[in-house]
């Protein structure tokens, strides 16, 4: 069986591995969703099913203790409208208590219909609820015909009796609804039992499974690819020896006949490589000999030895390349003296050029550092008009705010002088109340006088009354009094508030005119500003044009003596090699240039310059002007 399963595919391994998994595991899935859905239905069934008993029987009790108030209150009652009112409720509370014994009935049956009886004790409650309404009706007719203490005596006898019997019949039920409730809960905690023992033994089966998978794919699969790892690293460190699981047919014997493969080829490399080595050494040694006779500057030495057919075309680079330095060299001898007589020159008009260019970059700069001040007092003026500007807009801006307040205080006074009228129209309704309340105290006091010695207290009351009437018609003089004499104030601080906003006004149209004149200062200022910085900043531009064109002279002249030394030194080297038509001619050593003090201009050119990389070879130039100058020159 394990050497058939070896033949698979893995992917078809895997696929059985998988799918028993899967089976497995949804098995275990539906059986544990079956078990608990029905658990849960059985559960809320019963549930509903108790609930709708206890409900029922919940009614018929409340309708019984309801009975029984009915009864007590038909039989203390006062007047025939309470007796009609009393039976007509009875009858309500008769058909309520058959209604809830209906709804009990079906929830009875649908518990019968699911093998859970409680009805044994109904038809005890369907003759106690009789008993009950026969009795209540007898004691309504006692209570009709008869004297009350008769109706309360069987009151308290046979309506008692009948009343308890009832509810004691109900209590029976209700207990044997929770008894049926708990039975059945006890029935569906046993059901889950079993069903979870049953996902215990599922879940053990899959462990199984799982178990099973696992060593079968160890055997087939970990094991052979360990083994074949093993003699993969073994092979790779130079052993030779057979790889296992080659007659298998899947996926780990392709990679054992991949790795038997590369165990030949590897085999077949390393005796072609001994070959290899042999010919590499005849053509190392023949190279080396070659480069030997180049680093000591013989361009005649070119190779003879036969190369293998592999490295023949080596050989042939080897010597065209020897040939081409040969000719290159004497080529470079040839032009050495040429190109240092052309430096010379240059450095020379380098140098002339230089001495008018330091001239030229002295006087801009005085130009510039003159124009400079000036821009610097035209800006300071200019900045000082902006902010007598911006201090202008602040006053403006304070005074409009003052003005805003202004406005608002005459509005909040017409408000409020609005408000003292509507004050002063409540105030009169008080007045008119008093004296209507005064006159209907005296016209009480009247009335009290004409009832003798039973309206003494009454005439009292009106006489205070009376009093309070015309304290309030005081009080409500007074508070006029008070709200015009306000209202004449109101009227004065509107006044002032308006004329305060006409001084504001003026203050603004004064200072709006200030900050016209100010912003035109400042606008002038500034356009003067613009001109004599556009004019400073050409200058500025200038004056370092004309100072990189010293230092580029200065950098020409120090490369043109440069190249004079390197082309010397080229050739002195170019000297070394043997051409065969003997050594390379030394170009002839010209005359030097002057070399003059440069000013502080051209050292700083010449500082720029070792700043980049590049260090002149030529002394500084000597400055030809007076001594003055020569001060200017140290400046700038």
């Amino acid at each position: 069986m394990l050497s058939r399963l070896n033949d698979w595919p893995l992917s078809r391994k895997m696929m059985l591995a998988f799918g028993a998994l899967f089976i497995a595991f949804a098995s275990m899935a539906t059986i544990s969703y079956v078990a608990e859905k029905s658990a849960l239905a059985y559960a809320e069934e019963s549930n509903k099913r108790g609930l709708m008993a206890t409900t029922a029987l919940a009614r018929v009790q409340d309708q019984i203790k309801q009975y029984r108030i009915l009864v007590f209150a038909h039989v203390n009652r006062l007047n025939e409208e309470d007796r009609i009112n009393t039976e007509e409720r009875m009858v309500k509370a008769h058909d309520t208590l058959h209604a809830a014994m209906a709804d009990y009935a079906e929830a009875a049956e649908l518990s019968e219909r699911e093998g859970e009886p409680v009805t044994r004790d109904y038809a005890q409650l369907q003759s106690a609820i009789e008993q009950l309404e026969a009795t209540n009706e007898e004691l309504v007719a006692i209570s009709s015909t008869q004297p009350r203490e008769e109706a309360i005596q069987f009151l308290r006898t046979n309506a008692k009796e009948a009343s308890h019997a009832a509810i004691e019949a109900v209590d029976t039920l209700v207990a044997e609804v929770v008894n049926t409730r708990e039975a059945a809960f006890e029935e569906a905690h046993a059901f889950g039992q079993r069903m979870q023992l049953f996902s215990i033994l599922i879940s053990l089966f899959g462990v199984g499974v799982l178990a099973a998978i696992w060593f079968g794919l160890s055997r087939s699969v970990a094991a052979p690819l360990a083994a074949l790892a093993d003699t993969t690293q073994r092979l790779a460190d130079g052993n030779d020896l057979p790889v296992p699981s080659t007659d298998r047919s899947d996926e780990v014997g392709q990679i054992a006949k991949a790795v038997d493969s590369f165990r030949i080829a590897a085999a077949e490399r390393s005796q072609s490589a001994v070959r290899e080595a042999e010919e590499q050494r005849v053509v190392t040694t023949a190279l080396s000999n070659g480069l030997t006779a180049l680093s000591e500057g013989d361009l005649t030495s070119e190779l003879k030895v036969d190369f293998p057919p592999a490295y023949a075309e080596l050989k042939t680079n080897f010597n065209d390349a020897v040939i081409g330095l040969r000719e290159m060299i004497s080529a470079v001898s040839a032009s050495a003296e040429a190109i240092g007589t052309g430096s010379r020159e240059i450095a020379q008009a380098s140098e002339d050029l230089a001495r008018r260019t330091e001239s030229n970059a002295a006087s801009l700069e005085e130009t510039s550092a003159s124009l400079a001040q000036i821009d610097e007092r035209l800006r300071a003026s200019a900045k000082s008009g902006t902010q007598t500007v911006a201090r202008a807009d602040t006053a403006i801006s304070t005074v409009k705010d003052g003005r805003s307040i202004a406005d608002e205080a005459v509005q909040a006074m017409g408000r409020v002088s609005e408000s003292a009228k509507g004050i002063d129209a409540v105030i009169e309704g008080l007045d008119k109340i008093a004296f209507q309340t005064r006159v209907l105290a005296m016209n009480a006091a009247v009335e009290a006088g004409r009832a003798g010695e039973a309206g003494r207290g009454f005439a009292v009351v009106a006489d205070l009354v009376s009093a309070l009437a015309m304290r309030a018609e005081e009080e409500a003089q007074l508070a006029r009094d008070q709200l015009t004499v306000t209202q004449t104030d109101i009227g004065t601080a509107v006044g002032a508030v308006q004329r305060v906003d006409g001084a504001l006004a003026e203050i603004t149209e004064g200072v709006g005119e200030v900050h016209q004149l100010l912003g035109t200062m400042a606008a002038d200022n500034q356009t003067q500003s613009s001109s004599v910085t556009e004019i400073s900043s050409a200058i500025s531009s200038m004056d370092q044009s004309t100072q990189q064109n010293a230092a580029m002279v200065e950098e020409t002249s120090a490369a043109a003596r440069n190249l004079m030394s390197e082309v010397a030194s080229l050739s002195e080297r170019a000297a070394r090699f043997n051409t065969g038509g003997g050594a390379a001619a030394l170009p002839k050593p010209g005359k030097a240039p002057v070399k003059v003090t440069a000013p502080a201009s051209s050292v700083t050119a010449s500082a720029r310059g070792r700043e980049e990389g590049y260090v002149s070879p030529v002394a500084p130039l000597r400055s030809n002007g007076a001594d003055h100058g020569a001060a200017d020159w140290n400046d700038f």
